[in-house]
């Protein structure tokens, strides 16, 4: 029995978990093809809101990982779709990020700008390696003038090939501090984008596999889903063995080739420090921790 008779979707994360920079993370392409190959749906669930659906699909072809524009959800769909529940249609909303996230909001019929005045309802903030200080000033105005603030997601790092560098959630803090005001989140460990996930699949029962407890494993506790948290990313051990009870996963792997093998589970009945340190073990890793 592997995880893969257990569950019928997988909600990978990207960054971290399936590639970080242009590099797969090894095993990575057979774990997802494996999943296909036992019917279990697949669904790349990414807090990036640099690029669209169909961006990240041809992406993940091109480094290896065969996908389509279908299997992938965002944040930045996910903010789209919370800016949609809250403002009327037509309504304007002033863009921090890339053009990918200007296409999601326009698709759900509301206006978009990258200038701050009086018809701004909304300022939406996702990741883009072009956002500068001017884009923050527009979106501190708007938020100071009581435009609502929706981030797709609080990420303070982004994993590549380099390590970790500025993610989202960085800017986010500038915005913070500029303003006094807190963001409505819609990626992890908010629900709202995986929820999307979780009904793009039609599943019943899905996993999450994740190598960030702040955002992965969290927005499945939130969710009420299981998880799987991999040691390619973010996430350290030590950090596991410190965790909290809203940002423990329900598995623990080296990689996401996990998935293929029967899983080392978390024994939750135990002391939480003596069950991880038992799963460490297992993986090869109690020499990681205190």
């Amino acid at each position: 029995m592997t995880l893969l008779d257990d569950y019928d979707a997988l909600l990978f994360d990207l960054d971290g978990t399936i590639y970080r920079g242009e590099e797969v993370v090894p095993g990575a392409d057979r774990a997802v093809e494996a999943a296909r190959a036992q019917q279990v749906k697949v669904r790349f669930v990414t807090n990036n809101a640099s690029r669209g659906p169909d961006e990240v699909a041809e992406h993940l072809t091109r480094i290896g990982i065969r996908s389509t524009p279908e299997e992938v959800s965002t944040s930045s769909q996910a903010a789209a779709a919370v800016l949609a529940e809250k403002l009327q249609p037509g309504a304007t909303v002033l863009v921090v990020g890339s053009d990918a996230l200007v296409h999601e909001v326009e698709l759900k019929n509301l206006a978009t700008t990258r200038l701050h005045d009086d018809s701004v309802q909304a300022v939406v903030q996702g990741l883009s390696k072009d956002v500068g200080w001017r884009d923050l000033a527009e979106a501190t105005v708007a938020i100071r003038g009581g435009a609502l603030w929706v981030a797709c997601n609080v990420d303070p790092t982004l994993p590549t090939e380099r390590g970790p560098l500025p993610g989202n959630g960085s800017l986010v803090a500038a915005l913070r501090t500029a303003t006094g005001s807190e963001p409505v989140v819609a990626g992890k460990p908010a629900t709202p984008l995986m929820d999307e996930a979780q009904r793009s699949a039609d599943a019943e029962r899905p996993l999450v596999v994740g190598d960030r407890m702040d955002t992965d494993i969290a927005g499945a506790v939130n969710a009420g889903l299981d998880s799987l948290l991999v040691f390619s990313g973010v996430s350290t051990p030590q950090e596991l063995l410190d965790a909290t009870e809203d940002l423990r996963p329900t598995y623990v792997g080296l990689d996401v080739a996990a998935v293929t093998r029967e899983g080392v589970r978390i024994d939750t009945n135990r002391a939480w420090a003596d069950a991880v340190r038992e799963a460490l073990g297992r993986l090869g890793l109690e020499h990681e921790v205190a």
